[in-house]
């Protein structure tokens, strides 16, 4: 099997894209800081709602 030069470099281009979708999937922003009720004696392994956002689902998030 003889593959030439433009199929290898479709290939390589097809890669990058998808390997940069990938990098470029996650929340834009700075980390979210824990609350003040989490912080004095509450489970700070527990995330906090900051007001004025929302969390939108994503279909990897049960991964993380």
């Amino acid at each position: 099997m003889q593959i030439n030069m433009p199929h290898i470099i479709r290939l390589t281009v097809v890669l990058s894209v998808i390997g940069l979708a990938v990098v470029g999937c996650g929340r834009k922003g700075e980390l979210d800081p824990p609350s003040a009720a989490a912080t004095k004696g509450g489970d700070v392994n527990k995330p906090t709602k900051q007001p004025g956002t929302e969390d939108k689902k994503f279909f990897l998030d049960p991964l993380l």
